[in-house]
Formats: structure tokens, sequence, C-alpha cells
């Protein structure tokens, strides 16, 4: 490994590299109040011990631990990963108890909710990747759509498809729910209604307030645990990241063939489609075979609830595993294809006027604050039915911005610079809040990353420090009656441990998505002293510029008498390779002559060095800074955890 020691002594500290420190020190303190007021002493979740609710709810218990693993391969304590394993562990058992969860994997549900919980166990592979529990894990989940497993046959080879739109470690659910015989829908005044009917081809039903009439809502009701009980859907590419984990633990070449195979299959009936993926396949291969022939119908697809929101991150996610196993870009032709088509159907329009028709409101947080007193923005379609294209939303940056995070291709790069074009807001403006999914602070860093927002790493940090304390503050202050059963969403909803902001700067990539994403960065941290991964205490990092084949990166050392080590990876996976580095060094001695009133003068020099090979060492002497312009060849190494 080759070996770069820091000989610049900084004089003025790096603002931004105090703000990460302060930062990484607050979340580490804000996991104890955290645990201590959400969870018993043996790791559950205070919660009634027992669940008379439907699927539903699963990954929500899960989701309350998200970040944790991931913080600790940031740089956090050891206590993350700790807790992070141990919290795994008693929700496992905790929802074993209430007949949801199986050979400690989901029984059957949608594949939108279980890739949110996926991303927890992800990041605990990331972290961990010796652990061999978690080993055995990943091959026997995977296994469930491998047809290893006696009790889950959920993929059919033959088809290509996987068997049932609810599926799990208990194979296909086949259904709606446990028990479809007395199914009715009627959403009510609740929050699905905004989504409008799920079927829109029932007869005498044309308007959601049709439900009201409990005769129609048993018609939709029988109707739906019909043709949404069988067949795979679009909504099951989800399922392409956890198969990546397990070949990402083990490179077992069973789990590439079947990624390529499955993804393969959708990005075929895509182009059949016209470049749109279609949402639904038969148990006998066809699309549209419960959907009278049509592309578009099937759960969580184009037409209800989400349509786009969820699709799209199927879409991207699957793309991208299958590029970083064999390189082959066509691929990103299934994203490309459904965000050209919207970008093709967008319109501008009035936010305030359209936001009451919106199913995903609350998603653009971002775009509402940013837009001034001229409220009019760029809204696409987000779903498609018998009407056409309807719901017309913002499209987030998110959607081009993570192609682009893996392809580098300046096709990906126009669309972002289109969508930022087209958009009529202030995309510098560093929102502050922390949603569900820990996402969606692409806008500002995208011009950051163009030089175009200098002060992005001050304030986007900044604010999640803000964003931190103002979620202890709603712990300290919570008085839910725990033992009498809390909303399922309170703990996603005050959990602190946000990552997104140290994803951007440390690792110069977006946030994973929440929906399944597998981690695709460009650079990747280990401190060599203490043998684990994330940064060395009183190390900052800040990757400040990002160029196909090409990152820049400064290094920091805060700590003013001691050395700190840095093993700096080409990729989250170790799937790059270093080819150069140059950096600025100096000759210059330090600390000077006693009696100087000031450090010397320092006079910098550019040196450049081969390096071929994944890792770097970077020695940082006591109060040091190096910059590092780093060469790569990207995805010319085995994706690997370890």
């Amino acid at each position: 490994m080759k070996t770069i020691t820091a000989t610049i002594h900084y004089d003025i500290i790096p603002p931004w590299a105090v703000l990460e420190r302060k930062l990484i020190d607050l979340l580490n303190k804000s996991i104890q109040p955290y645990i201590e007021k959400y969870t018993h002493s043996n790791g559950e979740l205070i919660y009634p011990d027992a669940w008379s609710g439907s699927r539903d709810g699963m990954d929500d218990f899960y989701e309350a631990f998200t970040n944790f693993a991931q913080f600790y391969m940031l740089g956090g304590q050891e206590q993350c990963l700790n807790s992070a394993h141990k919290h795994w562990d008693a929700i496992t058992k905790q929802l074993s108890r209430f007949g949801r969860i199986y050979q400690e994997f989901e029984r059957g549900y949608d594949q939108f909710h279980q890739s949110e919980s996926y991303i927890y166990f992800y990041h605990l592979c990331l972290a961990d990747p010796g652990n061999v529990k978690l080993k055995d894990r990943a091959r026997r989940f995977a296994g469930f759509y491998l047809n290893e497993s006696k009790d889950a046959f959920n993929y059919d080879p033959e088809k290509k498809i996987i068997r049932a739109p609810h599926n799990g470690s208990g194979g296909p659910a086949w259904g709606m729910s446990d028990d479809d015989s007395q199914m009715s829908y009627n959403p009510g005044k609740g929050g699905m209604r905004v989504y409008g009917l799920p079927l829109t081809d029932i007869p005498g039903i044309s308007h959601v307030d049709d439900l009201e009439d409990p005769a129609k809502a048993r018609a939709m009701g029988k109707a739906m645990s019909t043709r949404f009980r069988e067949g795979d859907v679009a909504n099951n590419l989800h399922v392409n990241g956890l198969i990546m984990n397990a070949y990402l633990m083990t490179g077992d070449q069973k789990y590439k063939e079947w990624i390529l195979e499955y993804v393969g299959a959708w990005l075929f009936r895509a182009r059949e489609n016209g470049g749109l993926m279609p949402d639904n396949v038969g148990l006998d291969g066809t699309v549209g075979s419960y959907h009278n022939g049509q592309w578009y119908g099937g759960l969580y697809g184009w037409t209800w609830p989400h349509g786009f929101y969820n699709l799209g991150f199927a879409a991207i996610t699957a793309a991208n595993n299958a590029y970083l196993l064999t390189g082959d870009s066509t691929f990103f032709d299934l994203p490309r294809g459904m965000i050209d088509r919207l970008l093709e159907e967008g319109i501008i329009g009035n936010f305030d006027e359209f936001a009451p028709q919106m199913s995903l409101r609350d998603h653009y947080i971002g775009v509402d604050q940013s837009l001034g007193q001229d409220r009019r923005t760029f809204l696409t379609p987000y779903r498609y039915g018998a009407q056409g294209w309807m719901d017309y939303q913002p499209m987030l940056a998110a959607y081009p911005f993570n192609v682009w995070n893996v392809s580098e291709a300046e096709e990906d790069w126009n669309r972002i610079q289109y969508l930022h074009q087209k958009s009529g807001y202030d995309w510098s403006i560093v929102v502050p809040f922390r949603d569900k999914g820990d996402m969606h602070h692409d806008e500002p860093w995208f011009l950051y990353l163009q030089g175009k927002n200098p002060d992005y790493p001050e304030k986007a940090l900044g604010t999640a420090y803000s964003q931190v304390c103002h979620r202890l503050a709603q712990i300290y202050a919570d008085e839910t009656d725990l033992t009498a059963g809390p909303s399922i969403h309170l703990w996603q909803q005050i959990q602190p441990i946000t990552t997104e902001v140290l994803v951007q700067l440390t690792l110069g990539c977006p946030q994973v998505i929440y929906y399944g994403g597998i981690l695709n960065a460009r650079l990747r941290y280990f401190d060599p002293d203490k043998n684990r991964p994330g940064l060395p205490d009183e190390t900052a990092v800040l990757v400040d510029s990002i160029k196909p084949s090409r990152v820049g990166v400064t290094l920091v050392n805060l700590h003013h008498t001691e050395i700190r080590r840095v093993i700096i990876q080409a990729g989250g996976l170790s799937e790059h390779q270093f080819q150069t580095v140059g950096y600025d060094a100096t000759d210059t001695s330090y600390p000077a002559q006693n009696g100087e009133y000031a450090a010397p003068k320092v006079l910098v020099k550019n040196k450049t060095i081969a390096v071929n090979d994944s890792r770097l060492l970077v020695v940082l002497p006591p109060a040091t800074q190096i910059h590092l312009d780093l060469e790569m060849a990207r995805y010319v190494n085995q994706p690997r955890y370890r």
C-alpha cells in the first residue's frame, strides 16, 4: 500500500472540519437517550406484546434503527455497531412472536415496505462483513428467492418472475391479507384516500367517494384480492438489492446470475413497451394478464398507490447493481426510459395549486421552502391509469442523480442540468429538514460539486446538527404511553441519527436509496490503528470535487499532538482502483524557531505518484491537512464488502 504523509500545517483550521467532528460527536451522544426512552433492556422496542394489525408494519420496527450501522461505518463509536446488532436480533425475536417473521425474515408482504428495512441489514453487512451470523442470514434471505427453502418457492425461473406481489420467507403470500374472503376497501377520510382508486375498471365505481357504499367497498376488495393476488409486479425489483447483498458478502456467482436474469427480464419488457417499464406480469409470463392486457395497474405500480416514486427507485437500484456486476451500460435504459418519459410529460405549474392533489405532498419540503414568491415549478406525472398521466409532482433530483452517481455519463449529468433549469427555484438553499429516508438534499450538493455553492459543507453540517438537536428535544419531551401501543411511525419520526451529509461530504455520493439501495460511493475510509471502518477520531474529510474518474478530497487532523492514519479505499465496495494521486506538500519546516510570532509562510509544491491499488494510506501528523486529487479506474475490481 502506497503511503503519503501530510506536510502542511493549517494556519486556519477549516470551519467545515470542526463542524463535521461536532456533528459526529453529537450523534455519538444522541444514541443512548433514544435507546433508553424507547427500548427494553433486551433491545426490543417498548410495545404491547401482541400484533393485531395487518401484514403492514413490520418494516417500521426495523426502521427505528436504520442508520446505526451506517453511522458506525462512517466513524461512529463502537456502541453504534453493537446497538445495531443487538436491536436487529431483538426486533427479529419480537416480530417472530407476533407471527410476522419466519426464519428471521418477513413472512410475506410487498417489496416497497420490505425494502425499507433491508438497508438496515445491508448496513450491518457492510460494517461487519466477517460476521458469520450475518453471512448465514444473507445467504438464507437471498435463498428465499432462489427457491433454496422448502417453504418459499417465490421465483419461477422459466418465466423469470416472482410469483406474487406479496412474498417472503413463507413463499407467495397469496392475496392482500391473510384472509381475503371478507375483504373490503374503503379509505374513508384516511391517508390512503389521496391515492384514489386501486382499480379503475370496476363497474359502478368511478370515484373514491363511491367506496363509502359498503357494497361497492366489498366489490373493490374482492377485485383487489383477485387481481393483486398473484403474478409479478415491477415493485418486486426491489428484491435485487437483497440478492446483491448476498453476492457482496460471499462472491457466489449464482447471485450474480440471478440478478442479471431477473433485471434483464424487466429490461426486455420495458423495451417491448416502448422503453417504459410495465408494472405487472401474469403467472403465464404475459404483461397485463390480470389487467385487461394493460401494461399498468399492478400492485404498487403505475396506477396505485405511488407510481414512479417507488418504481423509479426500484429501476435505479436494479440497473446500478447489474452495471456493477457487468459494466454493461444498457441496464441504465431501465430507469432512463422512465425518467425521460416523465420529463417529456412535465409541465410548469403553481406548486400551491397542485399540492392538495399530490399523493406524496410531504416529500417536497425542500421544494416548498426553496420556492420564492413565484410558486411556479416543474411538475411531472408520477402515475398513469385509464385516464392517462396524473398526479403531477416535482421530480426529485435523487432520481437522475443516483443514475449519474454510478454511470458518470454525460447524458445523465445533462438530465440533472435540465431538471435544474426547469425547476424555477434556487437549488443552493439548504432547507432544514430530515425526512424518513434521510435523503433529498441533493440539489444544493449538486451545485457545490460545480463550484457554485461553496458554503454548502458548513450550511449542511450546521443544518444536520440542528436537526439532531431538534429530535433530541422531541425525545426528552415525548410523553407517549409506549405500553399502550404507539404509532409504528413514531420511531422513524424521532430517531436522531442522521447520516446524509456525512455520506455526501466524506464518501462523495448521494445517500443510499432508502428503498433497498446498496452503497455506491467513490471513497471509503478505515482506521488501521483501531482495525475498524470509518474515520479515526479527530479527523475530518471533505470531497470537494467530482469529475469523471477523478475525485478531489481534503483530509484534516484536528488533534494537536497525535498522529492519525487513514486508509482510503477506492469505492465503497473496493470496486475502483486508484491510478495516480496528486497532492500538496511543502518542505517548509514547522513549527519554526522559538521566538517567532507567526508560523512560517508555507511554500506549497504539487506532487504526483502512481498508486495502482484500491487502497492508499494517508498519515496525518498533528494539526495538518492534505488535499488529494485521485485519478481512478472505475469498476475494475470485483465488488465486495470485505
